[in-house]
């Protein structure tokens, strides 16, 4: 027999775990931010989404992506978006263990934490399915402001159910939301849009209105309805588009075309064309900026919990593997070089980890400072580190995270997308700029609540002198210096946090590898003195 293709020194991908039980950070944020209520459900909840079965329809629903189907076979036009069954089973699994409702359903203190535990465990497996999640959450407050309106929606944006059927919105159990701002002469430009809304009627807040014009990115077009900006009389307003009309038939959204992305191909972004869809407005007449602005505050909260889970998922796969491949002799995660790469990547996540549960809490008990300001900064940071990070974490697969077989390759795919969905880094600084400027006394309280969770370590306290002096000079100045503020506020906080919450040694192995190290390779750092075992240890515990 031949013996050329006997395999040996090779390893799977981590598969049938748990990924909260074998995430010593993830449980002690939800205890500290009153949570541990939680932590019986979403560990029956993380089981399922660690077994091989789960992985599987992660797998599958990347592999079988959408496919757009126009007419039916009499030449009617359906626009419809087929999935695979996988899709429809991680929507279903999701949406059944009500974290899309969990933040508005109750006042239980700790919930905005939960969610975002469950998001963070779901984003480990499969992002794709949590694009349509995240819109629908962040539409039920904006929708809630419509009294009228809500009552028939209500339900359906609550509901535990996965409701896959293309139907009438009175006729479905469950209902998903999606966004459609961007157009191609605009991009992040919104008030550049060209489509317009005209009054069908006297017009008004609550009226309906048909829609004309273009989106160049729609997101989840198989959503039972979408919030739309477009130009009236007053300006750029906020409309609720659903997909069928009030008298039963479709309403006029065509998909020109599904866009062939790089990464989250398991969800379907579309080109779509109004041609006098119908559309009802949300809020006042010329207020759609603000209206969808107070949808994308959440959904930027939520790139940064899928950032961190994308770094978490990196982190566990790569220590896993370097734990059970061997190289010149000993195992790769026992070689120094291969040790301060995997600390590093360990120091990154747990300070993800750390400023998402905080930013959570943020929400929950509408701490301006942290929502209008870290929520920009963090989104710029953190989406930025994975893309890195994901990189990195293939590399310690080598040619085997390069294949496309295997789940490296796809976290690293997937990874961009939160940098640039709900606004680029760019975006994300100047918004963070112009909040300094409108609500200077915001940001200088942030940075109080900063120092005294930063007690007497003076590194940081050097970083808030100079953070305060920094926010002092004119707004002219600050723009160039955009990316430069964001990164050291985001450093700040996460060191902070760290020290306040976390072990201390985990904090100060954060703080010496962070500070005077900027611009850095992932494991360019000095570990002499940082206790390697043991951070390697709390992040992933060895079989």
């Amino acid at each position: 027999m031949w013996s050329t293709h006997e395999i040996s020194n090779q390893v799977d991908e981590l598969s049938d775990y748990n990924p909260l039980s074998s995430d010593a950070a993830l449980r002690e944020g939800l205890a500290r931010h009153g949570a541990a209520w939680a932590l019986p459900q979403l560990q029956g909840y993380a089981d399922i989404l660690g077994s091989a079965d789960t992985l599987a329809l992660a797998e599958q629903a990347n592999q079988q992506g959408p496919t757009l189907r126009t007419h039916d076979r009499r030449g009617r036009r359906i626009d419809q978006v087929d999935f695979h069954p996988s899709w429809h089973a991680l929507l279903a699994l999701y949406r059944g263990q009500g974290l899309v409702s969990l933040p508005y359903d109750s006042e239980r203190a700790g919930r905005w934490a939960a969610f975002a535990a469950g998001f963070y465990l779901h984003g480990q497996i499969e992002a794709g399915t949590l694009c349509p999640a995240t819109m629908t959450q962040a539409a039920i407050p904006v929708l809630a402001n419509e009294p009228a309106l809500y009552a028939r929606l209500g339900p359906g944006l609550l509901s535990r159910a996965h409701d896959p059927r293309d139907l009438p919105l009175d006729q479905k159990s469950s209902l998903w939301i999606g966004m459609g701002m961007t157009e191609k002469q605009g991009g992040s430009d919104v008030r550049a849009n060209t489509t317009r809304a005209t009054p069908v009627g006297a017009g008004g807040r609550g009226a309906e209105h048909a829609l004309r014009g273009h989106k160049w990115f729609y997101s989840a077009p198989m959503s039972d309805a979408h919030l739309v900006v477009a130009q009236t009389e007053g300006g750029p307003s906020c409309f609720f588009v659903p997909r069928w009309r009030p008298d039963g038939t479709r309403n006029a959204v065509q998909i020109q075309r599904l866009k062939h992305k790089l990464g989250n191909r398991s969800n379907s972004s579309a080109e779509v064309e109004f041609q006098d869809a119908h559309g009802l407005l949300l809020g006042e007449p010329g207020r759609g900026i603000p209206t969808i602005i107070e949808m994308a505050t959440t959904t930027r909260l939520s790139c940064v919990i899928g950032s961190a889970a994308i770094q978490r998922q990196a982190l566990v796969q790569a220590l896993h593997y370097t734990r059970r491949r061997r190289a010149f002799g000993r195992a790769l995660a026992e070689q120094p070089l291969m040790q301060s790469v995997l600390v590093d990547l360990a120091l990154e996540s747990e300070a993800a980890c750390a400023l998402m549960l905080r930013l959570a809490q943020a929400f929950e008990q509408q701490e301006r400072g942290w929502q209008r300001l870290m929520t920009p900064a963090a989104k710029f940071w953190v989406c930025k580190r994975t893309v890195e990070l994901a990189g990195e974490a293939i590399e310690v697969f080598g040619g085997n995270g390069y294949v496309d077989e295997g789940p490296m390759a796809r976290l690293y795919r997937e990874a961009p997308v939160n940098s640039i969905w709900e606004g680029s880094g760019n975006v994300m600084c100047l918004d963070l700029l112009r909040a300094i400027a409108r609500e200077p006394q915001s940001a200088f309280e942030l940075l109080d609540e900063l120092q005294q969770m930063a007690g007497d370590e003076p590194r940081l306290g050097q970083e808030l002198l100079a953070l305060r002096e920094l926010l002092r000079r004119e707004p002219a100045e600050l723009e160039g210096l955009g990316r430069w503020l964001a990164q050291r506020l985001v450093l700040l906080a996460q060191a902070a946090l760290l020290r306040q919450q976390g072990p201390a040694w985990v904090a100060e192995a954060f703080i010496a590898t962070r500070w005077g190290c900027s611009g850095r390779a992932y494991g360019a750092l000095d570990t002499r003195g940082l206790p390697i075992k043991a951070l390697l240890e709390r992040a992933l515990p060895p079989d």
